[in-house]
């Protein structure tokens, strides 16, 4: 298939372009490289700069002609997200609706859709399932939410066909070294502790230790980023050949503290990682874990790059790989 990639240049884009390609399909990266790096980009790919809030840009692009397209554009930082809700309504909201109505227009009607956990907030019950109520906690995840609503009706009206797909902690790097671009400005748990560790930022601050948890702190469920673009082509690949949509939560089911976390990336990483414990941050929820029962069933995924040392120990591996380029560049 010729698909088009709508922020491949970023951390889990590239990852998803290099399993697309590893798939035999052909791939067209669009992104303004606000996040992504040209580091990220294959060279046997097409790629075209671009931002989804210009409507013109994005349709010259559709215009090529696309079987399908997979839109991982957001910013997906959620505690961001709470202090500016007028970034996330622009980018992720109206530049969402760009890309759609530039796809139906042009006629390409596969989608995958970068979707997250963020939709369900705080869990009723845990793992959370697929028919978990939806009632967000934070703006991203009420963006991500608000476009699976929009994707619904795009199929109702239009005959889209989509995969939302709604992955929890995505961490960690490509296992054979391949892509090790860091991200410019990293806002999840996991990249901050390596940067700790790489003497690149003097400490992590963890928000909140008086949570319900066996440690006082979050309790996350870390999908190894590797396994998410795995589930990205399978998703693909299934609504192109059913001809029907799908929504499915990504995760491993097993939880992971903050606190644990980071005892795990002082052993591997041997370093001290100095931590402080600081409040906790608005719409963070105590315990977010999911169950994939419905992708594996569906699509025969399961997560084989999501345990944790293999979540620190190939980040590990592309931080000091990326830090040992820049030393040589000198």
């Amino acid at each position: 298939m010729k698909v088009l990639v709508i922020g491949g240049a970023g951390y889990i884009g590239s990852h998803v372009v290099k399993e697309l390609m590893a798939k035999g399909h052909t791939v067209t990266v669009f992104d303004n490289l606000s996040s992504g790096l040209i580091q990220n980009l294959f060279p046997q790919n097409d790629f075209i700069a671009g931002s989804i809030l210009h409507p013109e840009e994005i349709n010259v692009a559709f215009e090529r002609g696309f079987d399908a397209f997979i839109d991982l554009a957001a910013f997906k930082a959620a505690g961001e997200s709470m202090i500016k809700p007028e970034k996330y309504s622009i980018n992720n909201i109206s530049g969402t609706m760009n890309i759609l109505n530039a796809a139906v227009a042009n006629n390409c009607l596969n989608m995958v859709f970068s979707s997250s956990a963020a939709v369900f907030g705080e869990p009723q019950y845990i793992p959370l399932d697929e028919n978990h109520p939806k009632n967000p906690t934070n703006y991203y995840g009420f963006t991500k939410l608000k476009i699976e609503e929009f994707m619904a009706w795009y199929e109702q009206l239009k005959g889209l066909h989509f995969a939302a797909l709604r992955y929890f902690n995505a961490a960690g790097y490509d296992t054979e070294g391949v892509l090790y671009g860091l991200e410019k400005n990293p806002a999840n748990l996991l990249p901050i502790m390596m940067e700790v560790a790489c003497g690149k930022r003097e400490k992590i601050s963890i928000f909140g230790n008086d949570y319900k948890t066996r440690d006082g702190t979050c309790i996350r469920d870390y999908i190894h980023v590797s396994d998410l673009a795995t589930a990205h082509v399978m998703a693909l690949e299934y609504i192109v050949k059913e001809h029907k949509s799908l929504t499915l939560n990504l995760g491993t089911g097993n939880g992971i503290t903050v606190t644990e976390m980071l005892e795990a990336a002082r052993k591997i990483t041997g370093q001290e990682i100095k931590a402080e414990y600081v409040g906790r941050r608005a719409g963070d929820p105590a315990q977010l874990t999911a169950s994939s029962e419905l992708a594996k069933k569906v699509l025969g995924w399961e997560p084989k790059f999501s345990d944790v040392d293999t979540l620190i120990g190939s980040t590990w591996n592309a931080y000091r790989k990326f830090y040992a380029e820049q030393e040589k560049q000198k």
